[in-house]
């Protein structure tokens, strides 16, 4: 196969898609580091306990996606549990930024978590699938740019809504804050802004197919050869499935 028989704009649509995932984990990681200065005084936290909960509860969320994918991504595959991954993150943003109660303030971060669980195990595979070996290297690369990319993004969208508000001088109050537009909407938009990436990773991933691997070891090889072709052209589909086939044989 020639480095010109790769349809590489298709290619970059599995890649991309897939690689939102890491985006959100990247966007998620850092924005509530911005966000706490102004939460914080607005739910009335104030002990060490509440600040860690705080700040972690996203992580349960995270073990609980991850042993998700653990028990589910064979049998249902890798699409839709990415595709559900986007939903409960678009969820999460909206619920996070409109919760009034420290509860479900956790509830929503805590479902943002399963999300992230399902695409830090997932992104990943599901690329490495997709994308011809011969190119697999560079491509799964673009989940951990990514990554970067969306903690990026986050320390931007932080600075730049916390840049809004002027009334806050350099040593406020805890009620202060709490009385200021940060202090009241400021951190919900840091929240929600992630809300829009969300919804594109869910709605790229309706629209690619299932993992080939997956749909090869659950002996649906005209779907599978009908993907590769389109990737690659039919002798490429046709030797894939050789091979998939013979790697699946051994396990």
């Amino acid at each position: 196969m020639s480095k010109d028989s790769y349809n590489y704009g298709y290619i970059w649509l599995l890649t991309i898609a897939a690689a939102m995932g890491g985006f959100l984990f990247g966007y998620d990681w850092v924005v509530v580091g911005g966000a706490k200065s102004f939460y914080e005084p607005f739910f009335g936290i104030t002990t060490p306990f509440e600040r860690g909960w705080g700040t972690s509860s996203a992580m349960i969320g995270c073990m609980l996606g991850a042993i998700m994918c653990f028990f589910t991504t064979d049998k249902w595959g890798r699409k839709w549990l990415l595709v559900s991954a986007g939903l409960l993150f678009t969820v999460s943003a909206f619920g996070t930024a409109l919760a009034d109660t420290f509860f479900w303030y956790n509830i929503y971060r805590i479902v943002g978590g399963i999300s992230i669980g399902i695409t830090l195990n997932l992104s990943p595979v599901y690329i490495s699938e997709m994308v011809p070996t011969r190119l697999r290297g560079r491509f799964v690369s673009i989940n951990q740019l990514l990554i970067n990319i969306g903690i990026l993004s986050a320390q931007s969208i932080n600075w730049a809504i916390a840049s809004m508000d002027k009334t806050i001088g350099s040593n406020p109050t805890a009620e202060l804050i709490k009385q200021s537009w940060n202090g009241q909407f400021g951190w919900r938009w840091m929240f929600a802004a992630v809300a829009v990436p969300a919804l594109l990773f869910f709605l790229l991933m309706i629209v690619v197919p299932e993992s080939v691997r997956w749909l090869v070891k659950n002996k649906q090889n005209a779907k599978a050869e009908k993907i590769l072709t389109k990737i690659g052209g039919v002798d490429y589909a046709k030797s894939e499935i050789a091979a998939i086939q013979k790697t699946v044989s051994k396990e």
